[in-house]
């Protein structure tokens, strides 16, 4: 008899199954946040900074929900095309679903990465770091690009053969489960899950400006990506939250556009066309050859 494992499912069931979560998990963050609101409120930490702040993250949500919309297409188009070129495409199974999350988690961990070692990442990506507070809804702060950043990652994973719409849905995973992690309100977890998951203390050092945080902890499900790969780091001291220098503004318009008004002025100050373009490719804290 064919075990639930090893069931075929048609490609819309994935879909309708990413629906489903985001839909649901929205609800649950929106409750969440209403508690992390109250708590902030008993213990005397509430001001109107931080309600700014969280009416940003969510006008930053709108816009890059118009921007999803926009190159939906494109998305679309990409992963088909790509799975076309798949030398052996994988059956729509629970098991093949499992592997596909594990690979679009290690595809979520080096996007993240690059997100923060190349310029026009750093310059979209910065947007979700620029908030001086953490709570769900900083989840939801995104930058312009955040949208279309991640593209060539998952086509990775699509050409290992699973069905586009799978690995959207495996995609959507990841991120919700990243997104739970925005949370001051629950401190370290026992230790054989801080051991093997991404957790809110693990994510709590990525967003850290202190100096041993920084470029720390890129890891959408599992935390053992940024212990095979060197960028692992335990949260110790208090996190100062934000990026250097802060921005001190809660103008949306501010907020999104901040890290490519400063790639702007780096560009422009750089000395030369190849400084100019190795500003676009190179990490953040490079510094090219200015003019006198």
């Amino acid at each position: 008899m064919e075990s639930l494992w090893e069931r075929t499912f048609n490609s819309w069931v994935f879909y309708e199954w990413e629906l489903i979560a985001e839909d649901w998990f929205f609800l649950f963050a929106m409750m969440f946040f209403g508690f992390e609101l109250i708590v902030l409120t008993i213990r005397g930490r509430m001001s109107w900074n931080l309600a700014l702040d969280s009416v940003t993250n969510f006008v930053t949500l709108l816009a890059h929900l118009g921007l999803v919309t926009l190159f939906a297409t494109l998305y679309l188009w990409s992963f088909y095309w790509a799975w076309e070129l798949a030398p052996m495409p994988l059956p729509n199974t629970l098991t093949t679903l499992a592997l596909c999350i594990l690979a679009c988690d290690l595809a979520y961990y080096w996007e993240h990465r690059m997100a923060h070692q190349i310029g026009v990442g750093w310059a979209t990506h910065t947007v979700h770091h620029s908030s001086p507070h953490f709570n769900i809804s900083v989840a939801y702060r995104h930058g312009p690009l955040d949208a279309i950043f991640g593209l060539p990652f998952l086509l990775v994973v699509v050409l290992l053969g699973f069905d586009p719409l799978m690995v959207l849905l495996s995609a959507a995973l990841v991120q919700l489960y990243q997104t739970a992690l925005h949370t001051e309100s629950i401190g370290r977890l026992p230790r054989v899950i801080e051991a093997v998951l991404n957790t809110p203390s693990h994510h709590r050092v990525h967003h850290g400006s202190n100096p041993q945080y920084i470029d720390k902890n890129y890891a959408g499900i599992l935390i053992i990506w940024d212990k095979l790969f060197g960028t692992f780091a335990r949260e110790q001291e208090k996190v100062v939250y934000g990026v250097l220098p802060p921005i001190g503004s809660n103008n949306p318009l501010v907020v999104l556009f901040h890290g490519f008004s400063r790639l702007g002025q780096k560009v422009g100050k750089a000395q030369g066309l190849g400084n100019k373009l190795a500003c676009l490719v190179r990490g953040p804290g490079w510094q090219p050859k200015t003019h006198p």
